[in-house]
């Protein structure tokens, strides 16, 4: 009697796996050492043709409806249940139209207005160059970031951090981007305080007129009414909660950026206006603030500490991952960004020239057209101010709020309760608050910021390409983006000296801040 063959049994080979910062778990790629395969390891790879040629028809429908379901689940990754009671990853509903509105809101706000500042010190040629130049290489690291945020399949990188300590090392990485996003946020929200709440009493003056009380309320007083507004929005739970703000803050600034250099613009120019640079009485002196205006200019194109965060917002699936519907949204918002920075700094300079205060646009629109220009319009355009500085305080403070909220719930292995939460948000609202008080220069600030914070923007994300997707060594990609980062490593350092001089020099020239 004729055996028959036996059946062999198909084996599939196990894959190791590894844990992401969050505690996801992926595949990994098999290695080229002992003949091994080194292609990239998806959830269905093993459903091949040549796996499903000899089943059966009912069998191979199984399997063919089983790998449909893996690539629209996504990468077979396991959350962190830590990361569903954290603000950043507590909802992932998010789309491209969040992201455009997010992204718009963190990218324009008060720092467009002390763009004519910077101009003041460079002078018309070394303003549009450098602000052209800082636009595009900050939109190509914007790209990176998008890229980058899911590099591995089946592992997604949801913070800035996590994807720092993934290219330079757990402890390196956390050193290397946490003071810089930590102090991008704050230093953010207390610039947010300082012109927000200037612009409000500047409100209550035109709309008040001569009827004002002979006791109006101080600038330290209106900086505390912004403040209490900013804690008590800043009790939305979490980064999608406050889409709608984000959206309210991306209008009101494209209106009041648009406002601002029109109402400028349209009126007779000061008498004695020039366009040279601001003549000074050293060349240190020179030095320092061409340095200083050029962090201004670094500093306009902030936001990038968020990429991530609002990536991670968004679902990811093996078919529909989230970088698609978050590089629609940024491109969109960047177009918008591009349309409200260039003619506020070039309008700006041109209808103030040196002349322009150090406060920025606002404060040269009134002292200079406070007369010439309808209350009503001034009004509407400080109002449309105070609303986008409330809604970006929001989303640069989320980071922070995420932080605390980590910090907690890894102690207690429970997320934070409503007291807990909201008791985070108002303490961080008041340390802002004082800051404030305590360094009332805003533009000297702002350079400041733009020096000590350009890595996250310029530098970082070069860096993290090289060293995660590893392009061909000494190829052009390889030399560009270790060019890149380290020509921006040495701008940061150049423009913090800078921004500290002009804060000395701010300081020594006030003595003894007083507001009125």
């Amino acid at each position: 009697m004729e055996e028959r063959p036996e059946m062999e049994l198909i084996s599939i080979p196990a894959t190791p796996e590894i844990q992401t910062p969050s505690g996801q778990r992926s595949p990994r790629p098999m290695s080229k050492e002992g003949g091994k395969s080194s292609s990239a390891w998806t959830p269905t790879s093993f459903i091949s043709p040549r796996f499903l040629s000899p089943i059966g028809t009912p069998m191979k429908r199984v399997l063919v409806n089983m790998k449909g379901y893996l690539e629209e689940v996504g990468h077979l990754t396991k959350l962190n249940p830590q990361d569903a009671w954290l603000p950043i990853t507590e909802s992932r509903n998010g789309n491209a139209h969040y992201a455009a509105f997010h992204n718009l809101n963190a990218g324009v706000g008060f720092q467009a207005l002390v763009l004519p500042v910077a101009f003041s010190f460079l002078g018309w040629s070394w303003g549009i160059v450098s602000l052209t130049i800082a636009y595009f290489w900050q939109l190509y690291t914007l790209w990176i970031l998008v890229q980058l945020h899911e590099a591995v399949p089946g592992k997604r990188y949801n913070r800035y951090v996590e994807l720092a300590q993934a290219a330079f090392g757990e402890r390196a990485g956390l050193w290397l981007a946490l003071f810089p996003t930590v102090y991008l946020s704050a230093g953010t929200a207390t610039a947010l305080i300082l012109i927000g709440g200037e612009t409000m009493k500047l409100f209550f003056e035109i709309v008040c007129g001569p009827l004002c009380t002979s006791n109006p309320l101080t600038t330290v007083e209106w900086y505390l009414v912004f403040t209490s507004l900013c804690i008590v929005l800043s009790q939305l739970p979490n980064l999608n909660s406050i889409a709608g703000l984000s959206l309210v803050g991306a209008i009101t600034a494209i209106f009041y950026s648009t406002m601002v250099w029109v109402l400028s613009v349209s009126q007779q120019r000061p008498p004695n206006i020039s366009y040279e640079p601001v003549p000074l009485p050293s060349f240190s002196a020179s030095l320092f603030s061409f340095l200083n205006a050029l962090g201004i200019i670094a500093f306009a194109f902030r936001g990038h500490n968020l990429v991530l965060e609002i990536q991670s917002t968004m679902p990811s699936t093996f078919k529909h991952p989230a970088h698609v519907p978050m590089w629609k949204g940024a491109k969109v918002a960047y177009f918008f960004i591009a349309t409200c920075l260039f003619p506020v700094a070039i309008g700006g300079f041109w209808a103030y020239g040196n002349l322009m205060p150090s406060g920025g646009m606002l404060n040269a629109l009134f002292a200079f057209h406070s007369h010439d220009i309808s209350r009503g319009l001034l009004a509407m355009t400080f109002l449309l101010v105070v609303f986008s500085c409330l809604s970006s305080f929001q989303i640069y403070s989320m980071p922070v709020f995420d932080s605390f909220e980590a910090s907690y719930t890894s102690r207690t292995n429970r997320p934070c309760s409503v007291w807990v939460r909201s008791g985070f948000r108002v303490v961080y609202g008041f340390i802002n608050f004082f800051i404030g008080v305590a360094l009332p220069f805003l533009s000297s600030l702002a350079g400041l910021l733009g020096g000590l914070t350009l890595p996250v923007t310029f530098a970082y994300p070069c860096f993290m390409w090289v060293l995660i997707k590893r392009p061909a060594r000494y190829s052009f990609n390889w030399y560009f983006n270790w060019s890149l980062g380290w020509l921006g490593i040495a701008f940061s350092l150049a423009f913090s000296l800078g921004g500290i001089w002009s804060m000395v020099n701010s300081g020594l020239k006030l003595k003894f801040f007083k507001p009125n």
